[in-house]
């Protein structure tokens, strides 16, 4: 039996149902919001919910396919920050496309490999391919964290103002 044809390990079995639990946290949150919610940025220099989730999905492919397999990466990172017009589908959708990279990525790995040394063009430098996973998970929890918090303050500024004109209509 190859590799390939070999069931993936319990500990990238484990791993993929983390970042595919942190993509449903993202998902939950889409959701709820309308179209209109996912390029808003609370503040002129911050992200919107749309590049949070064009770049998550980037650096996932990034750190776990390209670093890891030393693939040729295609990403072009500041693309990612500059995306907008996207729609439910289409966020969904680079979400789906990043785990479905990780997963045919992590069915290729062994955990001998985990101490195995990669470089990363992107910071110039080696790393582990157990620290690029790791990062990568780190990296895409905090992004679920900043889409759950700005998802929470549009529809804290939106029901707000709604209240207040409502009331404006109905002293």
């Amino acid at each position: 039996m190859t590799k390939k044809d070999s069931p993936m390990h319990s500990h990238f079995q484990a791993y993929l149902e983390r970042l595919a639990t942190l993509h449903n946290d993202i998902v939950t949150v889409l959701d709820r919001l309308p179209q209109a919610a996912l390029d808003w940025k609370p503040a002129p220099t911050m992200n919107s919910i749309a590049v949070l989730i064009a770049h998550s999905a980037g650096a996932e492919t990034y750190w776990i396919g390209d670093v890891t397999l030393r693939r040729s990466s295609e990403r072009v990172r500041a693309t990612e920050f500059t995306v907008g017009g996207l729609d439910h589908a289409d966020l969904k959708a680079r979400l789906d496309q990043a785990l479905a990279d990780a997963q045919a990525t992590l069915a290729q790995l062994t955990i001998e490999q985990l101490t195995e040394e990669r470089y990363a063009p992107s910071q110039e430098r080696n790393f582990t391919v157990g620290w690029c996973l790791l990062h990568a998970l780190e990296h895409t929890a905090t992004h679920v964290g900043h889409v759950q918090l700005m998802g929470d303050m549009w529809e804290r500024l939106h029901v707000e103002r709604h209240v207040e004109r409502r009331e404006e209509l109905n002293p």
